[in-house]
């Protein structure tokens, strides 16, 4: 007579995982925990510039992870949720459950692991932000995405101008025993005076300290006006592995600032938990398409709607294996198009 228990497949057998994806413009970030919470395993890859190419380069990656690791083939992927720029897009490819702010993402990741944290600082490739929170709660915050002074590819642009490769940056900085002055509000202004600095004679440690001071300075004066800054703080994003500006933000805001174990992961990290969440409460079928999607094909196209003076843009993406049906669409201000 055959068991009931012989029934039961290897994959219902398996350990529960979650997967939580950031892409953003300059990089993606795969983040894959169990249960608990623990972080199982992550992926990190530069955006390539098409953000299609670039997830299934990251899910190809994720795969031979897996398979090449015999703790991790106990786990199956339960639920997945996207943050970044291009989480709608993302969420459209991979099967996605839950799409979110970055704000969101990192809040939840941050208080995961610092549950009494009171302001977020946070700096990426192509922007910065900042969080408040409040007994658990999101109360306050601010993007910057226009001026590209003290992002990581500003810094990125410096170093390699100074020989100096990105992740000995920060080393040069706190050797630094006289920071000189360097105009922050500004690339152009900022590249200049370091220009000129480095041609009256001062040390490229004085010139990169002083450099980190400016972005600080230029990220407190875009954000954090009129915002109420109290410990603990976390300082996250690509820019955090910059032990300049970590210490240059604890001068200016006169405190301890605390860098996270995953600085640069907390997107995907927050999302993984928020579908992890989701999953407990709801238990509801996952949408994902499986680590396999990087084997399959997808079409964007755009049009205009033109039933209205709006005239949207709308874009969607259609999947040519199953009949070019449309798995996503979206950019329409009254919802008639949306598709998600």
């Amino acid at each position: 007579m055959v068991q009931v228990s012989d029934k039961i497949s290897s994959e219902e057998k398996k350990k529960d995982a979650f997967l939580g994806i950031d892409v953003g413009s300059v990089s993606l970030k795969f983040v894959l925990i169990d249960i608990d919470g623990k972080v199982l395993t992550h992926v990190f890859l530069r955006n390539k510039g098409s953000p299609i190419d670039s997830v299934k380069d990251g899910m190809a990656e994720l795969r031979k992870t897996l398979k090449n690791d015999d703790k991790l083939q106990e786990y199956e992927i339960r639920s997945c949720g996207t943050t970044g720029s291009a989480r709608y897009l993302t969420k459209a490819i991979v099967g996605g459950d839950l799409a979110k702010t970055e704000i969101i993402a990192h809040a939840v990741a941050t208080q995961s692991m610092f549950p009494d944290v009171r302001t977020i600082l946070e700096i990426g490739g192509q922007d910065s932000k900042i969080i408040i929170l409040r007994d658990g709660i999101i109360t306050d915050f601010a993007m910057n995405s226009v001026c590209a002074a003290g992002t990581g590819s500003f810094l990125d642009h410096q170093a390699a101008r100074l020989g100096i490769p990105i992740e000995e940056f920060g080393k040069y900085a706190v050797k630094s025993t006289k920071p000189v002055s360097i105009a922050g509000r500004c690339t152009v202004f900022a590249e200049s005076d370091m220009i000129h600095k480095q041609n009256a004679g001062h040390s490229k440690e004085d010139i990169i300290a002083g450099l980190c001071d400016s972005l600080v300075r230029n990220y407190m004066n875009n954000l954090t006006k009129g915002k109420d800054l109290e410990e603990p703080m976390v300082f996250q994003g690509g820019v955090s592995y910059n032990q300049g500006i970590t210490q240059a933000f604890e001068r200016h805001l006169n405190c301890k600032v605390v860098v996270p174990k995953y600085n640069v992961l907390m997107g995907a990290l927050g999302m993984a938990i928020l579908v992890k969440d989701n999953y407990i409460d709801h238990e509801t079928e996952t949408l994902f398409r499986g680590l396999e999607v990087s084997d399959l094909e997808f079409k964007t196209s755009a049009f205009q709607c033109g039933d209205c003076p709006n005239n949207c843009e709308i874009v969607q993406v259609k999947l040519p294996s199953d009949n070019n049906k449309v798995i996503a669409r979206w950019g329409s201000r009254c919802g008639k198009w949306e598709v998600f």
